[in-house]
């Protein structure tokens, strides 16, 4: 998805300033910017109709940014996020990734460095509307089956919602059980391209995978930590 076909970016954050530029410099690339000053306002659009990528500041009045997060996730895990935060915030910005945030960046950024990662979330957003290979359009590990098409993923029959980095981060463990991914192997295969993300970032995420499939499945363990490499994914 090109900026000039129809994306769409809302910024939410109660710093005016913050707010005005992220908006100019996105409208300059092509992209079509909606502002907010807080996330209650957000969120009663947001129930109207929903971006394309979401820029969102944590720190707000009336409704902040991880409040609005989980309102987000509890009707779509499609929706990329970028979250916005202060440097003395590593508890709010780990957790932002908990929620189901796709990256982060910390107060002051480079305005260059914000529009690379909201090209990365288009181009992976785009993912959803292609077609794998005819061949492999579907992957089975064991109780674990891949929609490689629809970019979907199902566990013993059901469906796990997962926003498109999370539905990569398992693909790429789970295409050879037994091996393992080390963190910077796995930030080449979920983030193409993006020379931006953290290691902290994966493992947010894959604290956020393996919780989704205990909510279906008590009993999953099959996403191991090896500690100082990285991780492997164990066909049951």
């Amino acid at each position: 998805m090109s900026a000039k076909a129809a994306g769409r970016v809302a910024v939410v954050d109660d710093e005016e300033n913050i707010r005005e530029t992220v908006g100019y410099a996105l409208k300059r690339e092509g992209y079509r910017v909606d502002l907010y000053a807080d996330g209650q306002a957000a969120w009663e659009k947001f129930k109207q109709a929903r971006p394309d990528v979401l820029v969102l500041d944590i720190v707000m009045p009336r409704m902040d940014g991880l409040e609005l997060c989980r309102r987000i996730r509890g009707v779509t895990e499609t929706l990329p996020i970028i979250f916005l935060t202060s440097r003395d915030e590593e508890f709010d910005r780990v957790l932002g990734l908990e929620l189901g945030g796709d990256d982060y960046l910390v107060k002051p950024f480079a305005l260059r460095e914000l529009l690379a990662r909201v090209k990365v979330l288009f181009r992976r957003l785009a993912l959803l509307g292609k077609s794998a290979p005819e061949a492999e359009e579907t992957l089975k590990i064991g109780a674990l089956e891949l929609d490689l098409a629809r970019y979907q993923a199902s566990w013993k029959g059901e469906i796990l919602r997962l926003t498109v980095t999370e539905f990569l981060l398992l693909q790429a463990l789970s295409r050879r059980p037994g091996h393992v991914k080390s963190r910077g192997r796995l930030m080449e295969e979920c983030y193409p391209n993006d020379a931006y993300v953290s290691e902290r970032t994966i493992d947010s995420h894959v604290k956020r995978l393996r919780k989704k499939f205990v909510r279906i499945d008590p009993e999953f363990d099959a996403i191991d930590t090896v500690y100082g490499l990285g991780y492997r994914y164990r066909e049951g």
